[in-house]
């Protein structure tokens, strides 16, 4: 239970380190300017291919995160696992590296990646190092034991727990923005499974996330996050909370540059 609960907070960020298809004008903006007041996004698209990040964003980071804020709106009736826990995360710095490297796109994603040449690599997360150094940076380097991308699909992975607990997570819907200011955003849907408990824990997680080049180097990057978690229709309280989201959690986001390379333990 109490892998459980800590994993809540890392998953939360999981999918900010993952474009496809442009929402409409404004939308996500207006979304993480509305917090917490959310229902389900609508203008999202399937997800196929990578997610491509500007050039600004290559090369290794040092991150800062910190929870700012979060809401339940649907409590005291429903409440997700952790959520109680992840109040004592408010206000806590937690930090991690990442890294953002050029690859060759990935065949399915070409055809929704206009004005790239098809021979030309692009930007994305390196996601198993980033997914690794920030879940064992929430919980703990002998809680996480690995993170495996599938080798056909950048969108679908699994962290692998102690215990035999795994957290199995697939992408299945995207957008991004640009704002006139600059502002790179980005939304993620994703379906996330918990494996290895007494029964297994499904449920549906969207994470928007806008990133602003800094004129500074420290921070170079700041972002505003925001994850809200769904039930999934397999929940008893589904038809209950009908669109709302049962979780919200807001993240500050800071990212430093590292000039050497860290690599996380294995």
């Amino acid at each position: 239970m109490l892998v459980m609960k800590g994993i809540w907070s890392f998953c939360l960020l999981f999918f900010f380190l993952l474009w496809s298809g442009e929402a409409f004008a404004a939308e996500l903006a207006e979304r993480l300017a509305n917090f917490p007041q959310w229902e389900k996004l609508t203008s999202v698209q399937p997800a196929s291919g990578d997610l491509v990040y500007p050039e600004w964003m290559a090369g290794y980071w040092q991150v800062t995160s910190t929870l700012v804020d979060l809401a339940a709106p649907l409590a005291p009736e429903i409440v997700t696992p952790g959520f109680e826990g992840n109040r004592r995360q408010l206000n806590q710095p937690v930090s991690f590296v990442v890294r953002f490297v050029k690859e060759k796109p990935h065949p399915p994603g070409l055809n929704i990646l206009p004005k790239i040449d098809n021979k030309s690599p692009i930007l994305v997360a390196d996601r198993a190092f980033n997914s690794l150094n920030l879940a064992r940076a929430y919980l703990g380097d002998e809680a996480v034991l690995s993170v495996k991308v599938d080798p056909d699909s950048p969108n679908r992975q699994i962290t692998f727990l102690r215990s035999s607990r795994q957290l199995v997570s697939i992408v299945t819907a995207r957008a991004t923005e640009t704002t006139s200011d600059g502002k790179f955003i980005t939304t993620e849907v994703f379906q996330q499974l918990f494996k290895g408990g007494s029964r297994p824990y499904l449920n549906s997680v969207e994470s928007t996330t806008a990133y602003h080049k800094l004129p500074t180097s420290n921070p170079a990057i700041e972002a505003d996050q925001v994850t809200a978690v769904y039930l999934s229709p397999q929940d008893p309280d589904y038809f209950q909370a009908a669109s709302q989201p049962v979780a919200l959690y807001r993240y500050r986001l800071e990212f430093f540059p590292q000039k050497l390379a860290t690599t996380p333990k294995e």
